[in-house]
């Protein structure tokens, strides 16, 4: 498909990138190409791709290129969360949190502008276990759609916000690592998106790095001194590039950090000043969209802070009451974590991650913290979907029923299906390919679907 460009664009991309790329040949693949299909497995539920794949993705090691686009929505993989369909180019946060995070030491992580969560996912899988993930996003239906994926990835520890990132002035040095994949430009997305060049205007560019330094301003004291900040975004000029990385340097005295890249990957490397590394992923140099990533340290105070240095000890278990106490035979290290009942809602966080979800809760608004394990109605204590998705889910708690493919489908549209005959009664899980897909609640004659209403899909 042949797309035109704005002659601004090409301008102005030409006279910033002119020493960096032939920007003919980006040009061109804005133009005359198509985007590459990608995807990336959870390696907390590690299984088969269902589909015929090319190669590796150079950067992640959970990245695969497919051969052709699938009809995603008809793999319950996806709706589990043991796949995500994700641009290769965004999962490099895998490859820098890597380098980042060289030891086993739980870290606190922001992703503060996540929707719809694919760089938080890939940032998960790379950061050591038991770190605490926040993952904010402004705007309420894509912060919807981010919370309805983190909890199909399962990651327990993990709470998403919805808001300004001015709510992160209020909460004092709270992580080790902050990213910001800021709202940008598009540019890198014209090859996919016709609306990014349609758009598109020198004013939208001036636009955005005015929004990007209040975002940056807003996110700086939420990191600790000696903690890490990646910026990026899917954008192709320098002033939401590598100009705000030189802002940064001048305006905070951040420290920028270099990362190791794979060699033959295609990235590109820019220095806007001496010991200032860039990285430019451009569709003509490899596999996957425009993206523009830069990593900066907080210098010290007095003495570096250590990543996870105020991650409470896990504090004695205390006694669960009431209608809580049964759900603590469904989770994984109950101990670990607190069980509450709110609103009939029970839910399940971290013990020692308690002290962090009570500030946020006092400055930015939670609409997720840890997994809700199960509600409560009349009384009957009904499993919550979320519960089956999580890593945190205790297999066995529930009769298991493998679906067929088609079984599993009209599961996922929220239809009737057929459980054998000797089925026991009540509440059971259903799984596809090994691995939980949901609940259903068995009455003998029939069961009732208990598949999220507002997520079934819509495909035969």
């Amino acid at each position: 498909m042949d797309r035109q460009l704005p002659p601004q664009f090409e301008d102005m991309t030409s006279a910033a990138l002119a020493d960096v790329t032939d920007t003919s040949l980006l040009f061109r693949a804005l133009t005359q190409s198509d985007p590459v299909v990608s995807v990336r497995t959870n390696p907390r539920k590690p299984s088969t791709l269902p589909w015929s794949h090319t190669e590796p993705v150079t950067w992640c090691e959970n990245g695969a290129y497919l051969a052709e686009r699938p009809v995603f929505t008809l793999a319950p993989e996806l709706h589990q969360g043991r796949i995500y369909v994700q641009d290769a180019s965004s999962m490099f946060i895998h490859h820098a949190l890597r380098q980042l995070c060289t030891a086993d030491t739980p870290v606190t992580y922001l992703d503060a502008c996540a929707a719809p969560g694919g760089k938080t996912g890939a940032a998960i899988d790379a950061l050591p276990e038991q770190s605490l993930v926040v993952a904010n996003e402004y705007d309420p239906r894509r912060a919807s759609v981010l919370r309805e994926n983190m909890v199909k990835w399962g990651y327990p520890d993990l709470i998403v916000t919805q808001g300004d990132t001015a709510a992160f002035r209020r909460v004092g040095a709270m992580f080790d690592i902050v990213a910001a994949d800021v709202p940008c430009s598009g540019e890198g997305m014209m090859r996919k998106d016709p609306e990014a060049i349609a758009q598109w205007s020198t004013a939208l560019v001036r636009e955005c790095a005015e929004r990007q330094r209040l975002i940056i301003s807003n996110l700086w004291d939420s990191l600790r001194p000696g903690g890490y900040f990646i910026y990026s975004t899917c954008t192709f000029n320098t002033q939401e590039n590598e100009s705000m990385m030189e802002w940064m340097t001048d305006t905070f005295g951040s420290q920028p950090v270099s990362l190791d890249i794979p060699v033959g990957s295609g990235i590109t490397v820019t220095h806007p000043r001496p010991g200032i590394d860039c990285y430019r992923f451009m569709p003509h140099m490899l596999r996957g969209e425009g993206l523009f990533m830069a990593v900066m340290r907080k210098p010290d105070d007095d003495t570096p802070a250590a990543p996870g240095k105020n991650r409470d000890k896990v504090k004695a278990s205390a006694p669960v009451k009431g209608v809580a106490s049964q759900c603590a035979g469904w989770i994984d290290s109950p101990a670990e974590y607190e069980l509450t009942e709110n609103n009939g809602l029970v839910t399940a966080f971290p013990r020692h991650y308690l002290r962090q979800l009570d500030t946020l809760r006092r400055h930015a608004r939670v609409i997720q913290a840890g997994v809700a394990v199960a509600t409560v109605k009349g009384k009957d204590l009904i499993p919550e979907h979320s519960l089956a998705l999580s890593t945190l889910y205790r297999r066995g708690s529930f009769p298991e029923v493998e679906l067929s493919l088609n079984q599993a489908l009209d599961y996922l549209r929220r239809d009737a299906i057929t459980l054998p005959d000797n089925t026991p009664r009540g509440f059971i899980a259903v799984t596809y390919g090994g691995y939980p897909l949901g609940f259903v609640k068995n009455l003998g004659n029939r069961c009732n679907n208990l598949y999220p209403q507002n997520w079934r899909i819509m495909m035969r």
